[in-house]
């Protein structure tokens, strides 16, 4: 079965980074797209970023775009979030996403079958 296994997360100061990795496995993962979405305390899940198969176009929330970059190595089968210039209101548990032969479109859309177990990320001011 499909298994999405987030990594990375952890505690930073507002102006830090950290650096969140999602290893993929049970999908051939050159041939979808993947997401990133993350849910605050008592806020809705919502989408961060997504990047399409080959890695050549991306999409992001606008609150955290040329803050974050959304990247991936296919031949790990793996995705990655760099977050730099964090502030509190990322604080979140962020999970990776995916659906079989998903676009960039669909992840924006939260059309999403497979989640990780999610990893918090907490940023103090």
């Amino acid at each position: 079965q499909v298994q999405l296994v987030e990594s990375g997360g952890g505690l930073a100061q507002a102006g830090g980074s950290l650096r969140l990795s999602c290893a993929a496995s049970g999908l051939t993962f050159s041939t979808t797209a993947m997401g990133w979405f993350r849910q605050a305390p008592g806020k809705e899940r919502e989408f961060v970023a997504a990047i399409s198969r080959g890695g050549s176009s991306s999409d992001y929330l606008p609150t955290v775009e040329g803050r974050f970059t959304i990247s991936r190595d296919n031949a790990k089968s793996t995705v990655y979030l760099q977050m730099n210039s964090l502030k509190p209101e990322d604080t979140a548990v962020y999970y990776c996403a995916t659906k079989r032969l998903a676009t960039v479109a669909a992840l924006r859309g939260s059309s999403v079958d497979y989640w990780g177990q999610g990893t918090q990320v907490t940023v103090s001011s």
